[in-house]
């Protein structure tokens, strides 16, 4: 085995994309970088090893960079992260011609050209470009097709395709592209093959597979207690660096409204399922809707606490979802550190890459580097 590979991990948040580099031996995060201190604070807390700057991405230069590490640019081998999904809803809907330069020339399109111009600065062999599918249809798809050229233009040899994390142990429905680059022209990048699905592949891992070993709570009440031993595979996972204590498994009282609403709700149902004359004017079709015990999640967000978003009620108790079942349904182990408020916390959880999804295309980096 060679050395290891040097990665940088920009946009970082929580840290649940650098969670799978951290796991192999074969990576060395040198630092992760974002401009949310709570989020910073959490990734610290959680890769003591690392370096990590709670800076604006335009802050980060050649000098920066080698003042605050032991590493010279040239060191560093990949490059991963994914501007947020919001820096291209604008731009998206603007009217892009062909000539594959509007997203540098526009500055609505500043966070990717931070990224671009990191890519240029650190020229890593390998980059990871993470991001909400809804970006190949932005701008009817010329958005994510100027985005490709352009990294193209850089040297890379460019892949695109959709992942699903409930195909690699994550118990929620959550596709993202996931691109790749590579300056290796001459050997082709891999991507992770689906451990689950349907047969002869391993059974999706449902919301009970993911927390019946819970406590079941209701509004304004906490538990910091497991209600039994593991139950399956992904609970042992989970519990496996965990003390006896629980935490994050709390939920506020909601109003009155809130509640009679969720009393109303029944399991995978929608708001159509309520009587017309209390239904909700102004909601999508999935507000103030329970998930399923026995299928994966829907997508996680940073609204997972809140009823009225897409999806996030109990299945079977009168609220939405608490932090640890948002952190459990994204596969953040139990033992993982969340910092800042409760909004905080589910916001960082939210917007993460999921841990297990990371550790899949770390073993398949490994296995690209002949690792």
């Amino acid at each position: 085995m060679g050395k290891k590979l040097n990665v940088v991990d920009l946009f970082c948040g929580a840290g649940g994309l650098s969670y799978g580099f951290s796991k192999s031996p074969n990576f060395n995060l040198i630092c992760g970088i974002d401009n949310d201190v709570n989020m910073t604070t959490t990734y610290e807390k959680n890769h003591p090893g690392t370096k990590v700057f709670t800076i604006d991405v335009t802050d980060l230069t050649r000098d920066y960079f080698e003042e605050n590490t032991s590493y010279k640019v040239d060191d560093v081998d990949i490059i991963v992260g994914g501007p947020p999904c919001q820096a291209y809803s604008t731009l998206g809907r603007a009217k892009l011609s062909t000539n594959g330069r509007d997203i540098l020339d526009d500055p609505r399109g500043k966070l990717f050209q931070e990224y671009y111009r990191l890519l240029q600065l650190f020229k890593p062999k390998f980059f990871i470009f993470e991001n909400v599918r809804g970006l190949l249809s932005m701008g009817k798809g010329e958005l994510v097709n100027q985005i490709v050229e352009i990294f193209k233009d850089l040297g890379y040899d460019v892949q695109l395709p959709v992942l699903n994390a409930k195909n690699y142990g994550v118990p929620q429905h959550r596709n993202r592209i996931i691109i790749t680059g590579t300056l290796n022209k001459e050997k082709k990048f891999e991507y992770p093959k689906p451990t689950h699905g349907d047969s002869p592949l391993l059974p999706y891992v449902t919301f009970r597979d993911a927390t019946s070993d819970l406590p079941e709570i209701g509004q304004n009440e906490s538990a910091d207690y497991y209600a039994s031993e593991p139950k399956t595979e992904y609970q042992e996972w989970l519990r496996k660096d965990s003390s006896d204590v629980l935490t994050e498994h709390n939920y506020p009282k909601n109003s009155d409204r809130l509640v009679n609403f969720m009393n109303i709700a029944i399991e995978g149902g929608s708001i159509k399922d309520f009587p017309e004359e209390i239904r909700p004017k102004i909601s999508f079709n999935n507000s103030y809707s329970r998930l399923w015990w026995d299928k994966p999640s829907t997508t996680i967000t940073s609204n997972l606490g809140s009823p009225s978003s897409a999806r996030c009620v109990h299945p079977s108790s009168c609220r939405a979802l608490t932090t640890r079942e948002g952190a459990r349904l994204q596969s953040y182990p139990d033992d993982y550190i969340f910092v800042g408020s409760r909004g905080s916390k589910n916001l960082q959880i939210g917007n993460s890459v999921p841990p297990l999804l990371a550790v899949a295309l770390a073993d398949s980096l490994s296995e690209y580097f002949n690792y």
